[in-house]
């Protein structure tokens, strides 16, 4: 699957590793995308192989999400959660928030980092596209050759091609913080309502001559999934500058829009159909904003399942090492050690946490789909849900795992197994380990509830004999008997 793991304490020690082992090796943070890819063949070496990893999480400040001088500035490790739970960026970089929002479900969101979307680069990637109507840009670290920052839209050289070097990392990413004249948002359009790739996203910000939101003084509108990488529409940006907001006006722009779009016909759309999406969800977008309704919709309190960790990696204590495999000069260490439901035990390694956790007997834990869409998977990290499909099991080294299997407390059930027993939510029984798991971490974070809070809870979670009613009323009843 992958040659080595390794696991840096500092920034310099990373970087110090990837000059070393340069393209050989493969930065890693939440790994949602790459697993995936190495899994299929993908992200090989100059000479073939399956790259080595260097994973970031256990360093500390890298998840720090600050503001300086008009900018935001993300680390390298900030998830699509803490984004769209960030007052800083909900406040003063919406559209980004809302894309956040949309990527996957809250386990993919709390391991899914921004950076790792802007890296992977694939045009329906959902952060990528606010970010570049943010006029965002990226600063890359190596350690021989110090930083460097360049637009979003330079790093972005071609489909899933970026102007990395092999001894480089990113490490920082910036965005314009709107002023209170300026607002935006983004839309996407998937062919389901959660877990969708984008068929078309659409961007917009815009800055008015004043705060009353008449008049237009500049736009920004950046487009996803049409073209092979993302662009903006800069006809259309250039027509509304100094308009304002008529039916007209935001017809004509939509229309210019899609000037900037030569899409693919591919599995989930026609090139035609994408054509016709950019017009009409750009006029939604301007739209909502003329009207003010561009946060209608979006929750009070976004739905994390990441407890009270904050959300931020590392969770707890550093540790760090490096794991080999045969074939290498180092000793061989086929195991490590992790507190799995309270109690240590010996992991394997060299293999998906889900895997490992199975291979030592933690059978309550399914795979489903082994690419992070069912859920069935999902264990506690460190007190975050998470797809142990998608974690490498090294990563689980000194940290604190959950499983099903350690919810009960002795005889006695933990509430929503005992309501989704009651509710006759428990069908096939198959995908019943994750939704019990997502359950339980909402009534952790939101002890009472709503019927809304339980959906986005269970977005990630797939039953393949239907009836999300039964559950998610047991959801809801869970946190109505708790008192």
């Amino acid at each position: 699957m992958y040659t080595s793991y390794f696991s840096p304490a500092t920034l310099t020690e990373a970087l110090e590793m990837k000059a070393d082992l340069g393209a050989r090796a493969r930065i890693i943070a939440g790994g949602t995308d790459l697993l995936l890819e190495i899994e299929r063949g993908g992200r090989r070496t100059p000479d073939g192989y399956a790259p080595a990893l260097i994973d970031l999480t256990r360093i500390p400040s890298l998840a720090d999400i600050r503001e300086a001088d008009g900018r935001i500035h993300l680390g390298p490790l900030v998830t699509h959660n803490q984004a769209a739970a960030s007052p800083l960026i909900v406040g003063k970089a919406f559209p980004l928030a809302r894309a956040c929002w949309e990527v996957g479900a809250p386990q993919i969101r709390n391991r899914a980092t921004v950076a790792g979307n802007l890296i992977t680069a694939s045009p329906a990637n959902d952060s990528i596209v606010p970010l570049l109507a943010l006029d965002a840009a990226v600063t890359l670290t190596s350690a021989a050759r110090g930083e460097r920052t360049l637009p979003l839209a330079d790093f972005m050289t071609a489909f899933r091609r970026v102007d990395l070097a092999d001894d480089e990392i990113l490490t920082d990413i910036s965005l314009h913080a709107l002023t209170e004249n300026e607002r935006g948002s983004f839309i996407k359009l998937g062919l389901r309502r959660a877990q969708a790739i984008s068929v078309v996203s659409v961007a917009v910000t815009l800055r008015f001559a004043d705060n009353s939101g008449g008049q237009v003084s500049s736009a920004k509108i950046a487009l996803g999934a049409v073209t092979a990488v993302v662009t903006r529409a800069s006809a259309a940006e250039t027509f509304l500058a100094g308009k304002g907001l008529s039916n007209e006006t935001i017809d004509e722009t939509a229309r210019l829009a899609v000037t900037a779009a030569h899409p693919i016909d591919d599995i989930r759309a026609t090139a035609e159909y994408r054509r016709a999406m950019v017009e009409a969800l750009t006029t939604r977008l301007l739209r909502q904003l003329r009207d003010g309704h561009e946060r209608d919709g979006w929750p009070q309190k976004p739905v994390t399942l990441w407890g009270n960790t904050g959300g931020k990696w590392p969770v707890g204590g550093v540790a760090s090492g490096r794991w080999q495999v045969a074939g290498e000069s180092d000793p061989i260490r086929n195991t490590q050690y992790a507190i799995v439901n309270g109690q240590p035990v010996d992991l394997p390694i060299q293999m998906t946490l889900l895997d490992s956790l199975r291979a030592a007997g933690y059978v309550g834990v399914k795979e489903g789909c082994a690419e992070g869409e069912c859920g069935a998977c999902t264990v506690f990290l460190d007190g975050m849900a998470v797809m142990a499909c998608l974690v490498p099991a090294e990563r689980a080294a000194g940290s604190e795992i959950v499983t099903v299997e350690g919810l009960s407390d002795g005889e006695k059930l933990h509430p929503i197994q005992t309501a989704l027993a009651a509710s006759g939510g428990v069908q096939c029984g198959y995908c019943t380990p994750g939704f019990v798991m997502s359950g339980a971490k909402l009534l952790e974070e939101s002890p009472h509830p709503s019927r809304d809070e339980a959906t986005q809870a269970l977005t990630g979670n797939l039953c393949r004999c239907t009836g999300y009613r039964k559950i998610l009323d047991a959801l809801v009843a869970a946190g109505t008997e708790q008192g």
